[in-house]
């Protein structure tokens, strides 16, 4: 089976498919989160429902007020209603005793349904008694304000204040509230009488948040209720696509922004596919896509965001966010990092990178050179990386999955008579992931086969025990890196990539590597096995072929070699003195 060769069409987003739809998508009505967030909201129901008696739910969700307002508009329009809640009352004072009396319009009755909070102090919520002209009185919190409501609150503000937390869970589960000390160093001045409690509080984090809640909270974790804030949407059809640009209106609307146009729509749907790293995938998060459109409407103001405004957004991002790139790519064009982008050769190949700095923004996609030597040994594959602690677990885990492939392919009956040594030159920080795992049994495969690797391809792709190419993530990003440079150099129409066939549905390029595959001047190709991405890097069948008629592959020359170093007094002739004769 033949490597396949892509189309520059294969790169994008189609938008034939849906252009009917973009034409008019401005004057679809606009909708609210709730229209894409049906699983959040139906947990947000079930947990509001009157007779439900679960006090706690946890949301994953991110922790800026942004998703938390959110949040509380999710929640069924009777929640978010001012209405009759949990009877307030007044404090006075009494024979050096604060004693509370029930009543509908006290100071501490409730004056709003919820409260969103991404960070709180114990006094803001609990509020405090304290001293005014020698007189003592009680100040309501806020969770006197919400009584018989909800309160929508970040994990990280409870996980900094674990006290904090400890009293308002207590609180919660008798249904009671308690005057208590902030601090041991200041008691309450008199007794306070408590009150009655019924608040319902939804708990918002992201994952690492909530695992550290779980484990702390192992109990209410397990009664609690869950739900999710959903960052992308799957789009199959028309009507699903409908259903995001109507929430795309209704996000326009909220931010008072310009409509957008029928260009601009696309060039929304690519950008927000290139963001979800899925052509089959929109997304919600609602932070990006209100700082790109504010930024378009800003940048180009007119009536309607064009594609133009949004295309400018992008480049001037990735200008700014570009000298890292450009830096490293000097060190190539300079000679400072050593990538070969033409010729052949035995043992070496390209693979690619996707590289996360400290502190920066998004990932850099370069290019990385993995080399292979075999000579005469005991078996032993070596991870040079592994070695050196310089690589991650899942790195070795992809190395041992290549060896153990590569041992069941050969079937050999006898010891393997070499020792093999595999490291990414030139790198000096931690090297993790799978995805290189396909570029290092190909050059394990050129040193055990002597067979040259075109050093005009680049390849990444993670492997199974049975050969087969896995999906990796960053491709667009490792593509346009390993492009820029062949770009740099001179593009030749023989460079170009290998990728996992399973990543097709996540190309997204940049105009550049589009334009240049339209004209021929690089190639990206796809691989589902081993044998197609060996081949066409060697120029070699993998296997025995019914229209080779030498028997040459390159499976036969490793075994001839395995056989030869173990057969050293009992020589066997090679593939092709057998052919010759």
């Amino acid at each position: 089976m033949n490597i396949k060769q892509l189309t520059w069409q294969s790169l994008l987003p189609d938008e034939n498919s849906y252009h009917e739809l973009l034409q008019t998508a401005s004057s679809l009505p606009a909708t609210g989160t709730d229209a894409v967030q049906a699983r959040l909201q139906e947990s947000l129901s079930l947990f509001s429902h009157p007779a439900a008696k679960r006090r706690f739910i946890l949301v994953k969700s991110d922790e800026s007020e942004c998703y938390l307002n959110t949040i509380a508009q999710l929640l069924p329009p009777d929640a978010r209603a001012q209405q009759k809640r949990t009877a307030g009352g007044e404090y006075h004072f009494d024979n050096h005793r604060f004693i509370f009396t029930p009543a509908d319009n006290g100071h501490f009755s409730a004056t709003r349904p919820f409260a969103v909070c991404d960070w709180i102090e114990p006094e803001q919520l609990f509020g405090q008694v304290f001293t005014h002209h020698q007189h003592v009185q009680l100040q309501p919190g806020l969770i006197h304000q919400i009584n018989g409501g909800y309160l929508i609150i970040s994990m990280r503000s409870l996980l900094a204040q674990p006290l904090m937390w400890l009293r308002l869970k207590q609180m919660v589960c008798a249904q009671r509230f308690e005057w208590l000390a902030h601090t041991e160093q200041q008691p309450l001045p008199f007794p306070v009488d408590g009150m009655p409690l019924d608040l319902r509080v939804i708990l918002t984090g992201d994952r690492m948040s909530l695992d550290e809640f779980m484990l702390t909270e192992p109990e209410l974790s397990e009664e609690a209720l869950y739900g999710e804030y959903e960052f992308d949407c799957q789009i199959e059809d028309i009507e699903q696509l409908t259903v995001w640009c109507q929430f795309i209106n209704g996000l326009l609307k909220e931010n008072q922004l310009p409509s957008l146009s029928p260009d601009g729509w696309y060039e929304l749907i690519r950008q927000g596919m290139r963001h979800q790293e899925d052509k089959k995938r929109l997304p919600l998060d609602l932070l990006w896509l209100t700082s790109l459109l504010r930024d378009a409407a800003t940048l180009l103001p007119s009536e309607t965001i064009t594609a133009e405004a949004l295309r400018k957004i992008q480049e001037n991002r990735l200008w700014r966010h570009g000298y890292l790139a450009d830096r490293g790519l000097d060190e190539i064009l300079q000679g400072q990092v050593y990538i070969q982008t033409q010729g052949s050769t035995v043992g070496q190949i390209n693979g690619l990178s996707v590289l996360q700095y400290p502190g920066h923004p998004q990932a850099v996609g370069e290019p990385s050179r993995i080399t292979c030597v075999a000579h005469i040994g005991d078996g032993e594959f070596v991870d040079v990386e592994r070695k050196s602690e310089l690589g991650g677990n899942i790195h070795a885990k992809g190395m041992m999955i290549m060896q153990a492939y590569l041992i069941a392919e050969l079937k050999l009956d006898q010891p393997f008579p070499f020792s093999t040594s595999v490291v990414f030159e030139q790198s000096y920080g931690e090297v993790d992931g799978d995805s290189a795992s396909l570029a290092e049994l190909c050059a394990l495969i050129s040193a055990l086969s002597w067979q040259p690797v075109d050093q005009q391809i680049a390849v990444t792709g993670s492997v199974d025990q049975f050969g087969f190419v896995q999906a990796i993530g960053g491709v667009n990003e490792k593509i346009e890196g390993f492009f820029r440079l062949c770009q740099s150099r001179g593009l030749t129409g023989e460079q170009g990539v290998i990728i996992p066939a399973s990543n097709e549905r996540h190309l997204v390029l940049s105009d550049d590597v589009v334009d240049a595959v339209r004209a021929g001047e690089f190639r990206i190709c796809t691989a589902s096995h081993v044998s197609q991405a060996a081949s066409h890097l060697m120029k070699m069948p993998y296997y025995e072929e019914e229209n080779n008629p030498s028997g040459e592959h390159l499976l036969a020359i490793i075994q001839d070699r395995i056989f030869l170093a173990n057969n050293q007094d009992k020589p066997r002739a090679p593939w092709f003195s057998r052919w010759w004769k």
